[in-house]
C-alpha cells in the first residue's frame, strides 16, 4: 500500500498532463486551426533546452520558464481578449506540448542535472 501511495504524485502528474493535452487538442480542433502548424510547432518549446549549452543552471532556468503553464495560459488569455487568433493558436500548441511532456514523464528540471526533474530521475 505504501508503495502505491509513493507513486501517487507521479500518476497524478501524468494524469494532469493527459488532461491538458486532450483539452488543448479539443480547443485546437474547435477553433479550426491548421493541423500542419500543430505538428510543426508541437516540439518548438524544447528549443529552450539550448540554454544547457551554457550551463546546467541556465539550461534548467530556460527550460522551466518555457515548460510551466503560466506563460501559455497568459498568452492564450491575452490573445482571446485582443482577438488575436495566432496568439491563441500558439498558446494552445504550447499547452499541448507541456501536457505531452508531463504525460510521458518529463518534468521541470533541477539545476544539478537535465535528468533530475520534479517527477524523478529520468
Amino acid at each position: 500500500m505504501q508503495q502505491k501511495l509513493q507513486r501517487m504524485p507521479h500518476f497524478l502528474l501524468r494524469l494532469e498532463g493527459t488532461a491538458v493535452l486532450i483539452t488543448a487538442i479539443i480547443f485546437y480542433n474547435h477553433n479550426g486551426f491548421s493541423w500542419w502548424w500543430f505538428a510543426l510547432l508541437l516540439l518548438a518549446p524544447d528549443l529552450a533546452a539550448v540554454g544547457y549549452l551554457h550551463s546546467e543552471e541556465v539550461g534548467s532556468l530556460c527550460y522551466n520558464i518555457v515548460h510551466t503553464y503560466v506563460l501559455p495560459l497568459a498568452l492564450g488569455l491575452l490573445a482571446m481578449l485582443l482577438g488575436l487568433e495566432l496568439g491563441l493558436q500558439l498558446a494552445i500548441i504550447w499547452l499541448a506540448h507541456i501536457g505531452l511532456d508531463r504525460l510521458v514523464g518529463y518534468g521541470l528540471k533541477y539545476p544539478d542535472s537535465f535528468k533530475t526533474t520534479h517527477f524523478s530521475k529520468v
